[in-house]
């Protein structure tokens, strides 16, 4: 199996392989990841019969994670859509916030989203609105998704109940309220770094919002539009008992004082994102117009059509990074980056580096917290808000940079309709900027509360 330098280059090879596939050669994302997957393993080292079972095994596992939820998601997108209700959504929010905010209110709406749900649930259940809300302000659709993707991504390495951070924290024995508290803190200003980049960068790449109809065609064929407490249901239900389920699951099941049993069960069930997703579903058809009618079946199947390309290339990514978690990324950053003694610093570039080469912000959290815990007295990290900020150092490296091997950056892609070439210059790149941007905010916080506390 290889190792050290050559192990990087193959890395490298690989993610130019996927650029030069799905921009120069038009080979769709599908094929050229699953290329990529199965000569990775190969030329890695990995025996044949291996190669093919990490390459099923990646597949099915990320769609075990998130099919249903991207299915459901697409089937609520898709009634909002044809419905007029998203429109009725977006033309709420303009209302209030006006067209010249909508970068900023977007990447707050995922920010805080992304707290009680996983960013690509957010993402999935948010793309009907960003759709109607780039069609109405007369932006590109790139604009909003790296805007909204944004800020779905820093609260989700950041702040608790994440499982990221609450594992950091427990490896660490850092505190979680703080570690909260400190997140929320550093999730605020990077949040607007990440409209910014989407206002200044991501918008110079046109994508039209192309909705399926105009308002004048679903009120010539329906009538008047739907109200705006049902336009909004199908996305607070799912959000709402997802954050229960968050809820029921942060506390210590062996503590006394909290909920344990039947109901805790319960409510982690209909917290679970597919629970959570299909409910929403069954909450949107009651603004199906004509509900009972062959409308439901259609756009279901519509919905359902949609969702497999998604499904498709989501799948091909994660049995691509599956084949990278196999091979020794981790021992190699180990052994470059294990000895630094540069504090915050040492845990944001092995977290980084982690990042870059697994494509899991969960599993590059996990694993530098594992490797940095017992260098933290050498690292000057040992004391109460030494842990805390380790975390958020840690945070600010797992989301720098997503690239062809996160799942995350496929669901950007296709619920965007992002060429791949685009989405490296509008979303990776975000995705380093806003990771220096967070290692800055977290040293200079740092040092602030040392010279106070």
């Amino acid at each position: 199996m290889l190792t050290g330098i050559p192990l990087v280059v193959l890395l490298v090879g690989a993610v130019a392989f996927i650029i030069v596939a799905t921009a120069k050669l038009d080979l769709h994302a599908f094929l050229t990841l699953l290329i990529a997957a199965y000569a990775t393993a190969l030329l890695g080292g990995i025996g044949p019969q291996s190669a093919a079972n990490l390459v099923t095994e990646g597949f099915g596992d990320i769609l075990a994670y998130i099919g249903i939820v991207i299915l459901a998601g697409t089937i609520i997108g898709t009634v909002l859509e044809r419905s007029g209700a998203a429109v009725v959504i977006a033309e709420s929010i303009l209302d209030v916030v006006g067209e010249e905010y909508t970068e900023e209110v977007m990447a707050v709406t995922g920010s805080v989203v992304s707290i009680p749900v996983f960013c690509d649930s957010g993402f999935v259940i948010l793309s009907g609105l960003n759709r109607a809300l780039a069609e109405r302000s007369k932006l590109s659709l790139s604009t909003l998704a790296v805007a909204l993707a944004g800020g779905l991504y820093v609260t989700h390495v950041f702040v608790p109940p994440t499982p990221g951070p609450i594992a950091a924290a427990g490896i660490l024995g850092a505190d979680i309220g703080l570690v909260m508290i400190a997140g929320i803190v550093i999730s605020i200003p990077v949040t607007f770094v990440a409209a910014q980049w989407a206002q200044r960068v991501a918008s110079r790449f046109h994508i039209d919002p192309n909705p399926e109809r105009t308002v004048e065609e679903i009120k010539n064929e329906y009538g008047d539009l739907p109200s705006k407490g049902a336009s909004f249901a199908p996305l607070i239900v799912p959000i709402v008992l997802i954050a229960i389920g968050s809820i029921a699951a942060f506390p210590s099941a062996d503590d006394p004082a909290y909920i344990t049993g039947p109901v805790q069960r319960w409510l982690l069930f209909v917290g679970d994102p597919a629970v959570a997703l299909l409910a929403g579903a069954f909450v949107a058809f009651g603004i199906v117009p004509t509900y009972g009618s062959e409308i439901i079946d259609d756009w279901v199947s519509d919905g359902l059509k949609n969702a497999a390309v998604i499904l498709a290339v989501t799948g091909a990514g994660g049995a691509f990074g599956n084949v990278l978690g196999e091979l020794p990324f981790q021992d190699l950053v180990s052994n470059a980056f294990g000895g630094l003694g540069v504090g915050l610093l040492a845990a944001f570039v092995i977290a980084a580096a982690l990042k870059t080469a697994l494509g899991s912000s969960t599993v590059a959290i996990l694993t530098t917290a594992s490797l940095i815990n017992p260098l933290l007295g050498t690292l000057g990290l040992a004391g109460e808000l030494g842990r805390v900020f380790a975390v958020l150092a840690i945070g600010a490296g797992a989301m720098t940079v997503s690239h062809a091997n996160d799942s995350y950056f496929w669901i950007i892609t296709e619920f965007s309709d992002m060429e791949t070439a685009t989405a490296y210059r509008a979303w990776t790149l975000a995705t380093l900027v806003l990771g220096v941007a967070s290692i800055v905010w977290i040293i200079v916080v740092r040092n602030v509360t040392g010279m106070v506390f």
